[in-house]
């Protein structure tokens, strides 16, 4: 979660309207302090709940990094300018020359933190061999999406499947049609990252490629995900996708999307529209299981960019690490902080 509150809303009411909901676990992971979210989540009582916070946030970091500091470089100046500048990070612009954005570099840290503390570190979780499915606050879930979920699990191992996915970016899904329909393919991670679901068995083989997933130059973690399928793991991931959704993406507003006039009802109504169709087919006594043809593996495509700070690199490494006490969690920025203060030091009469 950030900070769009209107979509966390919708988010939650649908979570509350789910079956078999009292049975889950909802962590909810904040990268931003805001009293009105802190509230609305503690008003949860139909699951049971816990709160993580980022503690790498530019909001509690805002004039040193992770956030922007006066000696980094402003992102759209040249190498040369840079250099005349004597900016902090002048060394290290992304592979389109750019250099870095905070709050785009923030999204790739919070989700590989987050994974991270719930794997690893988390009492109540850091044993769990189960699925973790991840959403994000402007999801929206149907009524049988942990039903649909565990169908799709007990399939999962013997159509050897990595990712169950339980959202689509279809604006019209065929929902009566599909209910049951479920394709195995490779894992894309453009259009399979909607309502992801795991176990600790990918992780474990995710978390002993951390050079890929942190050194790749790209701010967005389903991108560096995808890299890591493709150059590191020794088979790339598999996915069983729900072909009629129960994850919906309800957000049209945010850092993606710059639309001035964005409201989150307008949205939420076309989603409402489609499942009020789609009652009847919902809870389906059984899935269909298509197995697609996996393609040639592909050729790793190059990164969107926003990634090429050494500290960003350092940083997201070190959260790799396992920390066994929660005195040690300063610790995961000590290594960047050096690396600040090396590069500050270098450039900084």
């Amino acid at each position: 979660m950030h900070n769009r509150v209107q979509y966390l809303r919708q988010l939650i009411l649908s979570l509350s309207q789910a079956k078999g909901i009292r049975t889950a676990l909802v962590i909810f992971s904040h990268d931003f302090w805001d009293p009105e979210i802190n509230q609305l989540v503690a008003s949860v009582d139909f699951a049971k709940t816990m709160q993580i916070f980022y503690p790498y946030s530019i909001q509690t970091h805002s004039n040193e990094f992770p956030g922007e500091s006066r000696s980094d470089c402003p992102r759209n100046i040249t190498k040369i300018q840079a250099d005349l500048l004597k900016c902090a990070n002048a060394d290290f612009p992304d592979l389109y020359g750019l250099y870095r954005d905070a709050k785009l570099a923030q999204m790739k840290h919070h989700w590989w933190w987050k994974a991270n503390h719930i794997f690893e570190q988390l009492a109540l979780t850091k044993h769990h061999t189960g699925l973790v499915l991840f959403l994000e606050e402007d999801h929206y879930v149907t009524e049988d999406f942990l039903h649909v979920l565990n169908l799709a699990n007990k399939e999962r191992v013997a159509h050897h499947s990595d990712i169950i996915c339980l959202g689509t970016y279809l604006e019209s899904p065929d929902m009566k049609n599909m209910a049951k329909q479920v394709d195995v393919s490779s894992w894309i991670s453009t259009e399979h990252n909607m309502g992801m679901a795991f176990t600790r068995k990918l992780w474990d083989e995710v978390r002993s490629c951390n050079a890929h997933f942190c050194n790749f130059d790209d701010y967005n973690w389903d991108w560096s995900l995808y890299h890591v399928s493709l150059m590191c793991l020794e088979k790339q991931i598999k996915v069983m996708l729900v072909k009629a959704p129960r994850v919906f993406h309800i957000g049209e507003c945010g850092v993606h999307h710059h639309n001035k006039d964005c409201k989150a009802m307008v949205t939420m109504k076309c989603v409402l529209d489609i499942l009020s169709h789609a009652s009847k087919s919902l809870f389906p006594d059984k899935l269909v299981i298509k197995d697609i043809p996996i393609r040639r593996k592909p050729k790793a495509p190059l990164g969107f960019g926003g990634w090429g700070d050494i500290r960003d690199k350092t940083l997201c490494l070190s959260m790799a690490s396992r920390l066994r006490h929660e005195d040690d969690v300063e610790a995961a920025l000590l290594l960047a902080k050096e690396a600040a203060l090396l590069l500050a030091g270098e450039r900084i009469d």
